[in-house]
């Protein structure tokens, strides 16, 4: 049985974010980088709650890509920053040592998300699958290419030599795969509502409406209506 059979867990997976930095952001054209930086935070979060280990690597911060999102570094603010000068993250070797320290524990299944899908992404995922066992998960919603096409042929290639084309909230819903695991219930459920556009608005109206819940938020009174005269 192929290993790409078996779900995605807790266990068996760990994350790369692959220089989600501005510069990097300023050329993505294949999706609306502030949709884009929601799906990376999310997927962020969704690797906290389940405490998935997480690897982030960033290329010529000083020169030319600017810092890593504030906005992903306040989810793992304790997490190191693997800096490179190669467009291709395999070829650092802190990035190998991380990788192969938590796939040691079983952890072979490779999320990634980074910038540029048809670069960095690219070179990484053929790199790393002609070099070792891992599998490679590609978050296409959370990378983003210098256009429609290059996003879209790149994914094409990868998904050609053997990764697997994945969206961040199918990450995080597969991860969670029981509303029975009430320990990640609640915080799972805060992140949809947070970062998961409709279906998060969803929930909040099921909660309130349909359950009969209260609302996530206090505020004023709801005062009217009054018809004018």
């Amino acid at each position: 049985m192929s290993d790409k059979l078996q779900v995605l867990t807790p266990q068996n997976s760990q994350i790369i974010f692959i220089d989600q930095q501005p510069q990097m952001a300023f050329g993505v054209q294949s999706i609306d980088r502030q949709v884009l930086k929601n799906n990376v935070v999310g997927l962020a979060k969704a690797a906290k709650i389940f405490n998935i280990p997480t690897t982030i690597t960033t290329v010529e911060t000083d020169s030319f890509s600017g810092n890593t999102f504030p906005e992903l570094l306040a989810v793992v603010p304790g997490n190191d920053i693997l800096e490179r000068t190669s467009m291709n993250s395999w070829d650092d070797q802190n990035v190998r040592d991380a990788l192969a320290k938590h796939a040691a524990d079983g952890r072979k299944k490779i999320v990634v998300a980074g910038l540029w899908t048809e670069v960095c992404n690219t070179t990484f995922a053929l790199s790393c699958m002609n070099d070792t066992d891992y599998e490679i998960y590609m978050v296409a919603d959370a990378s983003g290419g210098t256009s429609v096409d290059a996003h879209k042929y790149a994914m094409d290639r990868m998904v050609q030599a053997g990764a697997v084309p994945v969206t961040w909230q199918q990450v995080l819903l597969e991860w969670q795969r029981d509303w029975a695991r009430k320990e990640t219930y609640d915080a799972v459920t805060s992140l949809v509502k947070e970062h998961s556009g409709a279906y998060g608005m969803g929930i909040d109206y099921a909660v309130t409406h349909v359950h009969g819940g209260t609302e996530r938020v206090s505020h004023g009174k709801r005062i009217g209506p009054n018809p004018a005269q």
